[in-house]
């Protein structure tokens, strides 16, 4: 597995990418992220230069951002998310959210960094009938990368939590042999449970998803705080054990009220799982590059198609 990697850290939120990359041997040199309580949890954990810590992705050209072998991008799942207004590539001004994605495309079609490893709902599988998901992989395609995608249960990875995600990696065709396919992490045991979670006997042994309110929910709403029976008392999840079940270490910094920190955790990604993931892809990095006579023989295959749409007007 490689070290001393260099990633970027798209719609970054609280930095559950980070936290897996930097274990593994990564060096953050962008990160972006719009969201200001975000921001403060992500700084405070991490301390990243300003100068590469940006506030809108939209705001920066592509070609600003520093060259990196791994993207890494928990793209907006609100406009894809089934609980959500079920609406997708069409959210609301000039498709601001579920558009971002292409924000993804031109970084990868401008800095054509090795590899990229994307997180979101399940639901982006199937939304709109497999219309949207169907254009999101074409246009990664059309940008010159072998992809794959998944959905991972995060409780496949010794995470007691029902936490479905879709993963989609892809590698750059003129860098990575697209001819040898890439294989997801297996499925690991699972020997954590709720009562390790709690420190205490719970009836329960894998806890609910954490996640943020739906259409007319709250944060107070019980559908995004579960009950569980621990030591024959009625309990709910709190700020100590949502960071433990998303995988953060129990110093992680929430210096924001205990209403937002729940909320940033369930839309984080799981970092136990990003883990798994990753280690697979950057394995699959250094095991499998397209080595420069092979890039010769393959040339007519792998000539480069047009940009996808223009990155700058």
């Amino acid at each position: 597995m490689p070290t001393n990697f260099t990633f970027i850290d798209l719609f970054a939120g609280i930095g559950g990418f980070h936290v897996a990359l930097k274990a593994l041997g990564g060096t953050c040199v962008f990160a972006s992220e719009i969201d200001k309580h975000a921001r403060v949890t992500y700084q405070a954990n991490h301390g990243i230069d300003d100068a590469i810590f940006n506030d809108d992705i939209r705001a920066i050209s592509a070609y600003e951002i520093a060259d990196h072998d791994l993207l890494c991008a928990g793209f907006p799942c609100q406009p894809f998310s089934q609980a959500g207004k079920k609406k997708g590539f069409k959210d609301g001004d000039k498709s601001e959210r579920g558009n971002l994605f292409f924000n993804i495309v031109e970084v990868l079609e401008s800095k054509r960094p090795k590899a990229f490893i994307l997180e979101n709902v399940r639901h982006l599988v199937n939304h709109d009938e497999g219309r949207t998901f169907t254009t999101i992989l074409e246009y990664l395609d059309k940008a010159e990368y072998e992809v794959h995608y998944k959905v991972i249960k995060a409780s496949d990875f010794n995470v007691p939590q029902h936490r479905a995600r879709v993963f989609i990696v892809g590698f750059d065709r003129h860098q990575i042999n697209p001819r040898i396919p890439f294989m997801f992490p297996r499925p690991i045991p699972l020997t954590k449970t709720m009562s390790d979670i709690f420190h205490a006997p719970c009836e329960k042994k894998i806890g609910f998803t954490l996640r943020v309110g739906g259409k007319g929910s709250t944060i107070d709403d019980r559908r995004n705080w579960e009950f569980y029976r621990v030591s024959n008392e009625v309990r709910r999840i709190g700020l100590k054990e949502a960071t433990e079940m998303m995988g953060y270490a129990p110093n992680y910094q929430f210096p924001v009220s205990k209403t937002q920190a729940m909320k940033q955790l369930g839309n984080s990604v799981c970092v136990d799982v990003v883990t798994a993931v990753a280690q697979q892809v950057l394995a699959h990095i250094q095991q499998h590059p397209l080595e420069n006579d092979m890039i010769t023989r393959n040339k007519g295959e792998l000539k480069a198609r047009p940009m996808t749409k223009p990155i700058f007007t």
